[in-house]
């Protein structure tokens, strides 16, 4: 299958070498990349019909259309390296980048390809106001920060309306967890702990068709709301601990805006709020107060349940994601950040490293790579909290992209945060001069 992961940035271009002569059926398919790229050779003649089912022709050109986008046309075969006669990694230099292609070739004799992931692209002279300037040419609302992590000061390294508050989806489970963390750690819960699955949601990678009242432990609820961003797992768990308990964690956190996200929604209220069946509350539930709110979903959580989400009102864009969603700041997220990490709870770093979110290649850095990401139609949010290899600091790296009017390209994004990741693996500058005010402290 053809997986985008973000970019892994380099200081110096990769050395240019020609491609070695194609002799296994991998150095052959791998020599024909820059003619896939172009154009020039037929999807159906390149890729295996597995690939082809798993990846139609339309969503390979459009991931084709954004890389060449981004950095320009494929130009040359820079190496090749096989692991074995049908698999391998390719360097394909591109005019302003060089991705690294992993491929698979079937076993049929025709040779095609069953797999193919850009795991990296190496940017040469790269550096944070080029990717400032490239987050600031994306259409509609967008922030971003990265940051050092220093006990409970936060040193910012570059932003970009680092207070704006952004929608940003499913990242306000990381206030769940951190809840649940805390609860934990004050003996009122353990890990361990078998509860049922109360309350199925709709979208949950997880618990998809998961009867009712399956018994999970806590941190296999922690893992699947981390890891593939669970909604069942989401839902089960607010109700568990107590919506009022985590919207005071969020407070004491450092939210900026708390009220944006009080009363705090489970995913299912968030869907049937937005969806076209609720049209008569929803105008009522965005115009109240805080109380209002609370007591509306209060009076109608019989209507409010996964039965009445309309699933047709998601599919023809954004839907009032800058009134019914759940909100965060750059400067909150980091925050949140230096909240989770005062747990020191090893659990709560596992759950957050089971998907890091930027793969393999740009992960290689860092010691300790933790992420959390939201996303709907027209929001995507990417938050990380990583150890460097080199020194042993703590940073911070989130990016919000709102867009009320349209779909965001998801992939645009993920290249630029994964760059704005490899800056500060590299950055030099962390570490302030002696004197220097921190940026923000952690309430």
């Amino acid at each position: 299958m053809l997986l985008m992961l973000p970019p892994h940035i380099a200081s110096a271009r990769a050395p240019e070498r020609a491609a070695p002569a194609a002799q296994t059926a991998f150095e052959r398919r791998a020599a024909q990349l820059v003619d896939l790229f172009g154009g020039k050779i037929a999807y159906s003649d390149y890729f295996d019909p597995h690939f082809q089912t798993a990846v139609p022709e339309p969503q390979f050109d459009a991931f084709r259309a954004g890389l060449i986008a981004q950095y320009g046309q494929a130009v040359a075969i820079d190496k090749i390296t096989a692991a074995d006669d049908r698999s391998g990694t390719v360097l394909l230099r591109l005019e302003r980048g060089v991705a690294t292609v992993l491929i698979d070739v079937g076993i049929a004799a025709d040779a095609r390809v069953t797999g193919l992931r850009v795991t990296g692209i190496t940017v040469p002279g790269d550096n944070f106001d080029k990717v400032a300037e490239e987050i600031a040419q994306l259409p509609g609302q967008k922030g971003f920060l990265v940051a050092e992590l220093d006990g409970s000061i936060i040193r910012p390294l570059a932003s970009a309306n680092a207070d704006r508050q952004f929608a940003t989806g499913s990242t306000f489970k990381l206030y769940i967890l951190d809840e649940l963390a805390a609860q934990v750690t004050a003996g009122k819960r353990r890990w361990s702990d078998v509860v049922p699955l109360s309350h199925v949601s709709f979208s949950s990678a997880a618990t998809a068709n998961w009867p009712e009242k399956t018994p999970v432990t806590l941190q296999t609820l922690a893992n699947w709301m981390i890891s593939v961003s669970d909604n069942g797992a989401a839902d089960t768990l607010i109700h568990l601990i107590g919506r009022e308990a985590i919207e005071a964690r969020m407070r004491s956190a450092g939210h900026a805006a708390p009220s944006l996200n009080i009363p705090l929604l489970t995913t299912v209220e968030a869907f049937a709020l937005k969806g076209n069946n609720f049209n008569d509350l929803r105008p009522l539930f965005v115009k109240g107060n805080d109380a209002v709110q609370r007591k509306l979903l209060k009076d109608n959580r019989h209507r409010l349940t996964l039965a009445n989400v309309d699933g047709i009102s998601f599919t023809a864009g954004p839907r009032f994601i800058d009134s019914l969603e759940w909100f965060a700041s750059p400067n909150d997220i980091a925050r949140l950040m230096v909240d989770l990490r005062a747990r020191q709870s090893k659990t709560i770093l596992e759950a957050m490293a089971i998907n890091n979110g930027v793969g393999p290649v740009a992960a290689a850095d860092w010691a300790y790579l933790g992420y959390k990401g939201g996303s709907e139609n027209g929001v995507l949010s990417m938050s990380l909290l990583g150890q460097r290899k080199s020194d042993g600091r703590w940073f911070v790296v989130t990016a919000s992209w709102n867009n009320p009017e349209a779909n965001v390209a998801a992939e645009r994004l993920v290249a630029l945060v994964t760059r704005l990741l490899a800056l500060a693996a590299h950055d030099r500058h962390a570490a302030p001069a002696s004197g220097t005010p921190p940026a923000a402290r952690h309430p």
